[in-house]
């Protein structure tokens, strides 16, 4: 038997900052940049009840894990589940398995930071926020630790989220953050532009993109959601976090493609390849960059990897039994 740490969403709920999930996602993105194995999500769908299972992994060699995450979403609960299972990387031994729950704003949230670390413009000081939810909050903590944000525009369809949300960031944040009536007004002047939606159509106007300004978009993840338009996208120096998944559910992406106004030599990189110094992010002041997050092993593992770190440390979690393949198989 193999022991194994097992930590629920409570357990780990709080036990790093968001600037600490920026530096772990950043080494693991490095790392993928050098060769580390990582490949897009599988996504099982299921018409009746309305659901999806997904898988994804990678494999962080100098971190020394491999994991990633399982989840299901929608089915007849209407909800989502995320178990990270761990394992360690020379060994094969399976070392955590975490909810992943509280982690996921989290680590998604560092993946865009360290992008826009890499892509939007080293005086960026204002941000557009579209979206409002968790995820948002996620996007929002996390830049602000690599950027100092001295005013914060946020838009999402229902007045009362929009001004709840604000007003919760305004008080976390140095920087202002205040609610706009439109995406519109929003993106127009802002240096960064974050968006956490869930949207099938492009969530604003790409021609009111300024010069320098720079996009993470995060809910793009299925070839139906598309918060960007194909102006935004052929105006734009295009990262992916990989490259395999522009043209398999990048959905802003793929429609581009679709509409004959870019092709796949339009991907300028994926966001690894960017960390570890092989190729170029910002190459002007002026241009507009768009990094394309649609969620990978990577910054799963990276996550949920500090999160096992801390919580040993802390003595949290519950140790339970895994039988390796050879007792399983050759048992009475």
């Amino acid at each position: 038997m193999t022991e194994t740490l097992f930590l629920t969403s409570d357990d780990v709920d709080g036990l790093a900052t968001p600037a600490e999930f920026v530096d772990a996602v950043r080494e693991a993105y490095r790392q993928r940049g050098e060769g580390a194995p990582a490949e897009p999500r599988t996504k099982l769908k299921n018409a009746d009840p309305p659901g999806f299972l997904t898988t994804y992994a990678a494999v962080l060699p100098d971190t020394g894990v491999m994991g990633g995450y399982m989840y299901a979403a929608g089915f007849a609960a209407e909800d989502s589940w995320f178990a990270t299972p761990l394992f360690d990387a020379e060994t094969g031994e399976p070392i955590a398995l975490l909810d992943g729950a509280s982690m996921n704003p989290f680590k998604t949230g560092a993946t865009g930071a360290v992008a826009a670390d890499e892509l939007a413009r080293q005086d960026a000081s204002s941000a557009a926020i579209i979206g409002s939810g968790a995820q948002a909050r996620g996007q929002l903590r996390a830049l602000s630790t690599v950027r100092d944000l001295e005013t914060v525009w946020v838009y999402s369809p229902t007045k009362e989220h929009r001004e709840s949300f604000a007003g919760e960031m305004d008080r976390r944040l140095d920087g202002s953050v205040a609610a706009v009536a439109s995406a519109a007004a929003a993106v127009e002047g802002a240096d960064i532009v974050v968006t956490a939606t869930n949207a099938s159509e492009p969530v604003f106007d790409g021609d009111l993109l300024e010069p320098g300004a720079h996009v993470t978009a995060m809910g793009q993840y299925d070839p139906a959601k598309r918060e960007l338009d194909t102006t935004t996208i052929e105006r734009a120096t295009y990262v992916p976090d990989l490259r395999a998944r522009a043209t398999q559910d990048a959905g802003s992406f793929l429609h581009a493609l679709e509409e004959g106004v870019v092709d796949e030599d339009h991907i300028h990189a994926e966001l690894g390849d960017v960390v570890a110094g092989y190729e170029p992010g910002r190459q002007a002041r002026d241009d507009i960059t768009v990094f394309d997050s649609g969620g990978t092993g990577i910054e799963t593992a990276a996550g949920a990897y500090l999160l096992y770190e801390r919580a040993s440390a802390a003595d949290l979690g519950t140790t339970i039994d895994f039988a390796p393949g050879s007792e399983a198989l050759t048992g009475e």
